[in-house]
């Protein structure tokens, strides 16, 4: 059997305001039911395989271990990243890690932000691709071409290997359009899908070869790992000290032991608005609309609404995107520059290129409903069995008034009940927790009031999820 290795990071700014640094589109229902992580998980239910790797950044974890919960999946690792490497040493994180539970450890790397439609064929491919890796290979594979893209890069392939795939004769850059026409018609050329499988070993082998101190950077790394509750964190400085650079350039476009699977299966990697449009579903006009939505006379439009009714009145071809705290409009051939926003905002320093007005955490959910000078509310959701930190702040106090449910409140040396329609007050500087001891979500409005009211001004003094 082999191990999925799903590579969860991504910054969030091709899909804003929707997609955030703090919640980016992997963790969203863009195409399905679930988040696109949940759907990556959930189109290997049908084919056997070890329990998945899950490789993320520190910051996403919570959101990582939700998820994996909301399916159902107990038994994963979570490999926590420092900061971003590039995908080559993570891959290499997950080998390493591989190889201390299996010699022969087979690995299957694929993205959590790929859309998929044809499971089926995927699976089958899948297959394809394990035979080849058994046998030594490093397999990549090849989406093939539906029109003449110049956003992805390409493979050309070489000779074939009896059926199941191809050599890889070698890998191009993204094209203009006339070569990518050229390579449309050849036949011979298949998008860059960044998925893989081989055996860690054998990745390793190579990654040595070319990238020696990638490698040693990352064993260091694992040896000095450490569990904490769900999560692996590898060792921070090691991992920093590593060199980045993907796979294909580390690995894949030196070795003579890559191979590649053609595969036709519906894959996109959702990487704009535009190609969100592309592959929903439509109305008659070429709509696709989500949420509370009217159109009066409009072609081609993309329309999400996420807290409100957005109305549009004879305009075509727009991106409109609503969220409680942000509003985008753009032309569908524009939507490539919406990165340039997050760049502004950044620059900034404006909270809407990181977090939603909505922000979710290991125990629930706030969401900062009101603000302005020296206070701000939020509506505040605990799930049941969660507590939130033993915490203290030095610039603000807060007064919290329970809507529904139970809460158990400690504030200083006593501890107490607080139920609907009643309240309690939070000097500052008092050392203080809040707790759902019930079966049914807490809701609770917390008024803030003070010289700062910043995120930062929490100081953790016990925390069951780590967090101090």
């Amino acid at each position: 059997m082999f191990t999925p290795v799903i590579m969860a990071g991504g910054s969030g700014s091709r899909l804003w305001p929707l997609s955030r640094r703090y919640n980016p589109k992997q963790f969203l229902a863009l195409t399905g039911e679930g988040s696109m992580l949940q759907e990556t998980l959930k189109r290997l239910e049908n084919i056997a395989h070890r329990p998945p790797y899950l490789i993320c950044h520190e910051e996403h974890r919570f959101l990582v271990a939700e998820q994996l919960r909301d399916q159902g999946i107990a038994e994963a690792t979570i490999l926590l990243e420092p900061e971003g490497r590039n995908t080559a040493p993570a891959i290499a994180l997950a080998a390493l890690q591989a190889l201390r539970q299996d010699e022969n450890a087979l690995l299957l790397i694929l993205a959590a932000d790929h859309l998929i439609t044809d499971v089926v064929e995927f699976q089958a491919r899948i297959n394809d691709a394990k035979e080849l890796a058994e046998e030594g290979q490093l397999v990549t594979f090849g989406i093939v071409p539906t029109h003449p893209e110049t956003g992805y890069g390409y493979i050309q392939r070489g000779a074939s290997l009896g059926g199941k795939g191809f050599h890889v004769k070698g890998f191009v850059e993204k094209p203009g359009l006339a070569t990518a026409q050229n390579y449309l018609d050849s036949g011979e050329y298949y998008w860059n899908s960044g998925m893989f499988m081989f055996q860690a070993k054998c990745y390793l082998e190579e990654l040595e070869r070319f990238q020696p101190a990638m490698v040693e950077a990352c064993r260091a790394a694992i040896e000095g790992a450490q569990q904490d509750l769900d999560f692996m964190r590898v060792d921070a400085d090691a991992f920093r000290a590593c060199p980045s650079e993907s796979i294909d350039y580390a690995v894949m476009e030196k070795t003579e032991q890559a191979c590649m699977v053609p595969l036709d299966a519906g894959w996109s990697d959702i990487g704009s608005w535009t190609t969100l449009w592309e592959v929903s579903d439509k109305d008659d006009r070429g709509n696709v609309t989500r949420g509370d939505v009217l159109i009066e006379n409009g072609h081609n439009l993309m329309v999400h609404a996420d807290s409100r009714l957005v109305a549009t009145v004879g305009v075509d071809d727009l991106v409109i995107v609503e969220t409680k705290d942000a509003v985008l409009v753009a032309h569908r051939d524009q939507v490539q520059d919406v990165k340039k926003v997050v760049e502004t905002l950044n620059a900034q320093k404006r909270r809407e290129s990181d977090t939603h007005r909505e922000v979710y955490r290991p125990w629930g959910v706030y969401d900062s409903i009101d603000n302005g000078h020296r206070y701000q509310v939020k509506r505040i959701t605990v799930k049941p069995g969660a507590k939130l930190s033993v915490q203290m702040h030095h610039h603000r106090a807060e007064h919290w008034v329970v809507v529904s449910g139970t809460a158990r409140v400690t504030n200083g040396d006593k501890t107490y009940l607080v139920t609907e329609n009643e309240s309690t007050y939070i000097p500052i500087g008092q050392v203080h927790a809040l707790e759902n001891p019930g079966s049914i979500p807490l809701e609770l409005i917390e008024v803030q009031s003070g010289s700062y009211l910043g995120e930062d001004d929490i100081v953790r003094l016990n925390d069951r999820y780590g967090r101090c």
